[in-house]
């Protein structure tokens, strides 16, 4: 990487990046920030007291965590029969709330492995604290079927354990499929997640005050020094780790799918839902990182980092995802059609008009007319328009795997066993608590750890690729920004 020299100086830019200029790229980072502007900031949040607003989100968002597990601990101890599943609708909550959370899982890995596989610069911003909302809501979606099977103490049984009775789990079922599938995603995904981080980590333990701190740091830095040899180690790991990240992307969520593609029961025999649920994850994911990046960046100071130009991005992904969503839609009601089987047209004249309908149309809304606005230029560069086309898309995509699964299950082959599903106080209660425990993990991850990647950031900036000579004129950053497409720099102090 070409060197600063003392003295040259850094040309500040203008705060707004929004406009294409074709004769020059946009700046990444706004506000004149150096790079030790860039690591003060990221790292006042990790190593200062915190706040009171702090600790007023954090004992709300612990307070409903703790009122989750102790409605699991109500279930353990009483039986499912306090949540409204019944026969034929034996999936009722738990297997909605477990697909709603595994998708919110998918915009972290799509950010950090494919945006960074295809050169994408504008991820580093946000791909730290999107990795980690992975984790957290993957932590969360695997505890609702693991409750689900009745008996959680015996969970462990659907892992191939060795045992005295040489008895295997089934492997046939969709069911195991997930557990490997999302067991996997998770295992990768933290790992990608913790790679990545761990030259931050050394900034923070390098930047620490107090002893605690240094300790802290310094272990979970893995003693990590910025010499070349583990720069070169480091990024050997990153780039393979993304090339194994990409694939689980697409495939974790295609697996989900199956619990339901695989079965004859009508509204889900169908071969579009594999693309169909990863468009939906992706599309509900980078929801989530909206409603949180557009608040956490005001709230951290990290508005010359998080830009406007970030946030612009992220909508155009999520309503580019949003008409893929409601084609599959469209397609759906064509392929019923289209069948001719009347089970199937029966199960899909229901969503529309049948008991279901509430949940039909708000699903429709949300996540097909409500997006739209963000179509129009003023409206996807307001905060407040893309914070309420966020908003719509996070309650659509959870109604849209109730009516997946409960318009078909209530009104199955046999009209004798049609029963409607109705759920009880407790299943609103766990969904809502287990938002409780998403927060409070996000919460303590931005207080505890860098929230943006750091030296990423800084292999963006026309610093990283500068001459030395301090001619910065616009061709001149344009040229090192194509420049640094080709060969990303090493960025220094990260």
């Amino acid at each position: 990487m070409a060197a600063i020299h003392p003295g040259t100086q850094i040309p500040s830019v203008e705060t707004d990046n929004t406009l294409d200029d074709p004769s020059r790229r946009a700046p990444l980072v706004t506000g004149g920030l150096d790079f030790g502007g860039v690591t003060d900031t990221v790292a006042k949040s990790a190593i200062s007291k915190p706040t009171i607003m702090w600790w007023v989100l954090f004992l709300i968002t612990g307070s409903m965590a703790l009122m989750f597990f102790a409605m699991i601990g109500y279930l353990v101890v009483t039986g499912v029969g306090i949540w409204g599943n019944n026969q034929p609708v034996a999936w009722g909550f738990p297997i909605v709330n477990f697909v709603f959370w595994v998708g919110i899982g998918h915009a972290g890995t799509l950010i950090s492995a494919i945006l960074f596989l295809f050169r994408q610069n504008w991820r580093t911003s946000i791909n730290r604290f999107a990795e980690a909302m992975t984790i957290f809501a993957v932590v969360c979606a695997g505890i609702f079927p693991g409750i689900h099977v009745g008996r959680p103490w015996l969970a462990y049984w659907l892992f191939p354990v060795p045992n005295q009775m040489a008895l295997w789990p089934q492997f046939r079922s969709p069911l195991l499929w997930d557990v490997f599938a999302v067991g996997t995603y998770a295992s990768v995904s933290l790992l990608f997640w913790y790679t990545g981080m761990v030259p931050d980590i050394a900034t923070l333990r390098d930047k620490a005050q107090s002893r605690i701190g240094q300790i802290f740091y310094g272990f979970l830095s893995l003693g990590w020094t910025g010499s070349a040899r583990h720069w070169h180690r480091f990024e050997r790991a990153y780039i393979l780790l993304a090339a194994l990240c990409t694939p689980l992307v697409l495939s974790v969520h295609s697996v989900v799918s199956f619990d339901f593609a695989v079965a004859q029961m009508p509204g889900w025999h169908t071969t579009v839902f594999p693309p169909y649920f990863v468009a939906g994850a992706i599309y509900g994911g980078f929801a989530m990182v909206l409603t949180l990046a557009i608040p956490c960046r005001v709230w951290l100071g990290l508005e010359h980092i998080i830009t406007m130009r970030h946030i612009i991005n992220c909508a155009k992904v999520m309503l580019g995802t949003g008409m893929i969503v409601c084609y599959a839609y469209s397609l759906e009601f064509f392929t019923a059609w289209y069948s001719g089987h009347h089970f199937e047209q029966f199960v899909f004249r229901g969503r529309p008009l049948g008991n279901h309908y509430i949940g039909f149309w708000s699903m429709f809304f949300c996540n097909c007319i409500g997006p739209q606005v963000l179509w129009i230029k003023k409206v996807r560069e307001n905060v407040w328009g893309i914070m309420f086309a966020a908003m719509c898309v996070n309650a659509g995509m959870w109604f849209e795997r109730y009516v997946i699964v409960t318009t078909s299950l209530s009104r199955d082959f046999l009209p004798g066993s049609w029963a409607q599903f109705v759920p009880t106080w407790v299943d609103l209660f766990m969904f809502f608590c287990s938002f409780g425990l998403f927060g409070s993990l996000f919460l303590l991850f931005l207080k505890l750890l860098p929230v943006i990647a750091i030296a990423e950031v800084k292999t963006v900036m026309p610093e990283a690729h500068a001459h030395g000579h301090g001619d910065h004129d616009a061709a001149h950053d344009n040229h090192h920004a194509d420049h640094a497409d080709d060969h990303p720099a090493q960025p220094e102090g990260a």
